[in-house]
């Protein structure tokens, strides 16, 4: 299967097929209207619903440090009424077909998504479209929003597993809108003003920064007619617009080694060993993620076996990878009992830097590419894994891969190439988050 690029020149009115079905994939096709707005599906044989979304381009590292949290804050209010819902009229059309739907904010994006059945999905378009074009911001859902937030953090806040990724990353990249939590805090929260919330949703839901995804059965022409009748007014308004770029290409933010502990009365201490890792599009994404499989990505990988199977040290363990347009972050985590944090950490650290010194064997490589294939494709069998896919590959890439193309990638790394990207990563400056309770004074070197 051959892919095509996403074409930065592609006309407006014009539809291109990006991917052909075949192997797993469906047919993909893009359209691009007026003022730049995206639509993109993927028609899938054999199912009977429909995944659609709507995502800004913006996400929380996009906000400045006083108005941390703006764009989750603008995430909830979008559902609280349009020029002609009211935030009941919403949930209501939605619950009475049965969808699913919800939003997400991510440091890059914020997505908002409805899946129903395939008969539904006009009734989807119609009111995703409406809550990201027509929101009024509405002033009295703004303060009633704000304390549903400020319990959400207070929620997160109990959470010590939860916690101490944000303080990984504050740490790790202190001084970068990457180190911000996407909630916000209290204070930023409590400080937000409606005018700020609306100027961020005047500048950032505009054609040009809105990617539209649909996946399931559907026909690519008539998802295009219905979402440039939603949107027709800003369409109209938006002049000769140009889809933004994808966010690649930038200067990576600085990065900050060393150890931060945050004590917190639980019966754990939560844990958090990290390095820099790759950008998504880095071509060695690849091998870090096999790497990751081999090292902490399931029952056989060898930091499991090394710190729960044979040692008994911990219920949770495992690594994993983190992907952003200009950074990374190879990470591992560890719940344990405060006592045993100093040995949870040497066999940590010395199963990484076997791992960076001597590289992997071909059984493990074997093993780690068969778990990732059966997940990859169990992954992406549904319409809303579909539907994020291609905004994913919108939003992140200049092209749209197909499924046998990136099991075909997995299934070109080699033991060498996964040796050497251990040497490379595992040997980068260590950070280190803390979140329990712990002894003062302790160096957790």
């Amino acid at each position: 299967m051959t892919t095509v690029p996403i074409a930065a020149e592609q006309e407006v009115g014009t539809t291109v097929t990006l991917l052909e079905p075949g192997d797993g994939t469906g047919l993909v096709r893009r359209t691009v209207l007026p003022g730049g707005l995206r639509v993109v599906t993927e028609t899938m044989q054999g199912v009977r619903s429909v995944a659609f979304g709507i995502s800004a381009t913006t996400g929380s590292r996009d906000e400045d440090a006083e108005h941390a949290g703006a764009a989750h804050f603008l995430e909830h209010l979008l559902f609280k009424g349009t020029e002609r819902r009211s935030a009941l009229d919403i949930s209501a059309l939605l619950d009475g077909v049965g969808a699913d739907y919800n939003a997400y904010t991510t440091k890059e994006q914020t997505t908002y998504y409805a899946k129903v059945l395939d008969r539904d999905l006009p009734l989807a378009i119609d009111v995703i479209s409406d809550m990201v074009a027509n929101s009024v911001v509405d002033p009295a859902e703004v303060e009633t929003e704000r304390g549903v937030i400020l319990e959400e953090i207070a929620m997160y806040e109990d959470e010590p597993a939860d916690v101490v990724d944000d303080v990984f990353a504050a740490h790790f990249f202190k001084g970068s809108p990457l180190g911000r939590p996407i909630l916000g805090t209290n204070d930023t929260i409590r400080a937000l003003t409606r005018e700020r919330i609306l100027e961020q949703y005047r500048s950032a839901y505009v054609p040009s920064e809105l990617i539209v995804a649909a996946a399931g059965n559907l026909d690519h022409d008539t998802v295009v007619r219905q979402v440039a009748e939603a949107f027709r007014d800003k369409l109209d308004a938006a002049g000769d617009a140009r889809p933004a770029a994808p966010r690649i290409g930038t200067e990576p933010p600085a990065t900050n080694p060393g150890t931060v502990l945050v004590s917190r009365d639980s019966e754990q201490a939560h844990l958090i060993l990290g390095r820099e890792g790759v950008k998504r599009t880095d071509p060695r994404w690849y091998a870090l993620r096999v790497l990751s499989a081999i090292l902490g990505g399931g029952m056989s990988s060898r930091l499991f076996q090394e710190v729960r199977e044979k040692r008994g040290l911990a219920y949770a363990v495992h690594g994993y990878t983190c992907s952003y347009s200009d950074t990374g972050l190879f990470q591992v985590y560890v719940g344990c009992l405060p006592d045993k944090i100093d040995e949870v950490l040497d066999v940590c650290r010395t199963e990484l830097e076997r791992a960076a010194a001597h590289g992997v064997d071909a059984a493990e490589l074997a093993r780690a590419k068969g778990q990732i294939r059966g997940s990859w494709v169990l992954g992406t069998e549904g319409t809303n894994a579909r539907m994020s896919r291609l905004t994913s590959h919108e939003l992140g890439y200049r092209r749209h891969l197909s499924l046998s193309e990136d099991l075909a990638l997995f299934d070109a790394v080699t033991s060498e190439d996964v040796s050497e990207v251990a040497a490379e990563i595992l040997t980068r400056p260590e950070a280190l988050a803390v979140v329990g309770p712990y002894e003062e004074g302790r160096s957790f070197v």
